[in-house]
């Protein structure tokens, strides 16, 4: 599968015929200032949390592309309420097969609010599970010993973490992560966005090596294939 790096917690991953975009934070991001979101397609849109950073994007390229939307029930009727006709509700440890495969939302240590203060619900991350390969996306979250749970029911080809610290895990928690959800390749998300979470890229990868897990950390706008 392609996975394109859109900055922050953004990735775009292309499996099994459909393209699956998560926690659309482009245009707000200087980071990310060569990204056209006008040209930001997407057959799906899954969300973690209701946070700014994670949804800034959502509502115009839901309106744009008609992409489905998979979140949290309280994200899901939010963006109802907005107009976005195309929604699937889901809450922690449920799943449901889709097109593309299986999406079960999972647990993140986190908060979750919208960006006009409504409740966020509480939030989450997504295992994705699909003919082209499974993965886990995880959102914000602190290390977690419910990680190992994934790791118990579902083998991953790789897992898209956060690793920023500050606000979620760190390199050491998110090393750790790794090796609870059995992820040999790591995509690094939340990281560098804002001054609290940059990070050594260099120290981070070696604290990955150090746990036996490869972390890969694309430029915004980069391509890689997992």
């Amino acid at each position: 599968m392609n996975v394109t790096y859109l900055g922050h917690s953004c990735l775009l991953v292309e499996l099994a015929g459909s393209r699956l975009l998560f926690d659309p934070f482009i245009s707000p991001n200087e980071l990310a200032s060569a990204i056209d979101v006008e040209r930001v397609e997407a057959d799906h849109v899954l969300i973690s949390h209701g946070h700014e950073d994670h949804v800034a994007d959502a509502e115009r390229i839901l309106k744009r592309t008609g992409a489905k939307l998979i979140a949290a029930y309280e994200i899901a009727t939010w963006f109802g309420a907005k107009g976005v006709e195309n929604y699937h509700p889901l809450n922690h440890g449920g799943g449901f097969d889709f097109d593309f495969g299986r999406a079960t939302f999972v647990n993140a240590v986190h908060s979750s609010m919208l960006p006009d203060g409504s409740y966020g619900g509480n939030p989450g991350g997504f295992v994705i599970e699909s003919g082209a390969g499974n993965f886990y996306f995880s959102g914000d979250t602190a290390l977690t010993l419910d990680m190992k749970l994934i790791g118990e029911s579902v083998h991953l080809d790789w897992a898209a973490l956060c690793i920023g610290d500050n606000f979620t895990m760190g390199p050491r928690d998110a090393a750790k992560a790794a090796q609870f959800v059995g992820a040999k390749r790591v995509v690094g998300i939340h990281y560098d966005t804002f001054p609290p979470i940059q990070i050594d890229h260099a120290a981070a990868k070696r604290t990955f090596a150090d746990a036996g897990v490869d972390l890969l950390l694309p430029g915004v706008g980069d391509t890689i294939e997992l």
